[in-house]
């Protein structure tokens, strides 16, 4: 099966960029939020995104319009699935909210439809259980920022079957991504080994081991990173830092995914990252 029109639930830092990549390799997408403000301000982010690859000529102005034209936004979502060969979902780390929205989508989307979530550490064996076709129902974890990143985690259900599997890898090649298979455990490769790290670097912060700077100076200089684990973590946001360390640490019952009470009374006061201008630096 080819993937010719796809839907992604959500409109926001992942969602637009998924929808971005599809629409710009020709593949028409039916971007769905909550809200026609949402929405709105989904489109202008892919706008603003696809015009700095003009400036860089990476892509020139026609392939711009024809990516913005490959894109129709909805806020029902029943209607936006119903004609659709793949759903993609990107909302927040949120097991119940995911749940809800697969249970609406897998009674109206067409049968031969694939069903995928961009979750970075929740069980798909466990979403997929909540619908009617779990042999249909696969991970596909984009990474932040999406038109830029290559990289798909490729994550197969208890149940999902091999073409599925064939499908939604040959879609990650059309989309110019490298698919990695990955098996269904907490945060699976990624964010088991990303998040751990950079709870610790916060642990460092907490206990006066080292200031932000400087626990960032040490990994980019000493471990060559291009960017520290608390900037970082500011850029992921601090709200979705936490709830996959709790993912983490509820699915491996194991202390080492603790989450740092300094990042739970960061996220308690707000101070999220990027998004609210405040986290372990701030911003204008």
């Amino acid at each position: 099966m080819d993937i010719k029109q796809v839907a992604v639930i959500g409109g926001g830092t992942m969602g637009n960029g998924i929808a971005h990549v599809f629409a710009m390799n020709d593949i028409p997408v039916h971007l769905v939020e909550t809200t026609q403000e949402l929405a709105d301000k989904a489109l202008r982010t892919i706008d603003k995104n696809l015009e700095r690859m003009v400036k860089k000529e990476k892509i020139n102005p026609a392939k711009k319009v024809q990516t913005l034209d490959s894109i129709a936004v909805f806020t029902d979502t029943k209607e936006a699935v119903r004609d659709v060969d793949l759903i993609v979902e990107a909302v927040p780390e949120n097991f119940e909210l995911k749940k809800k929205i697969f249970t609406q989508v897998d009674a109206a989307a067409p049968d031969h439809a694939i069903l995928a979530s961009n979750t970075s550490s929740i069980s798909i064996t466990k979403i997929a259980a909540a619908t009617s076709r779990p042999e249909k129902f696969i991970g596909m974890h984009f990474f932040n920022p999406v038109p830029v990143m290559k990289l798909v985690e490729i994550v197969k259900g208890f149940e999902t079957n091999d073409e599925t599997y064939n499908v939604i890898e040959k879609t990650a090649r059309l989309l110019d991504k490298t698919p990695v298979p990955v098996e269904d455990y907490p945060g699976f490769v990624s964010n088991r080994v990303l998040m751990p790290m950079i709870n610790e670097a916060i642990s460092c912060v907490h206990e006066g081991v080292a200031t932000p700077e400087n626990v960032d100076s040490v990994m980019k200089l000493g471990m060559a990173h291009p960017m520290g684990p608390l900037r970082l973590a500011d850029f992921i946001g601090l709200d979705v830092c936490l709830d996959i360390m709790n993912v983490l640490y509820e699915g491996f019952k194991d202390s080492k995914y603790r989450p740092s009470p300094l990042l739970v009374k960061m996220v308690d006061a707000g101070k999220l990252g990027n998004k609210t201008g405040e986290g372990f630096y701030t911003y204008d």
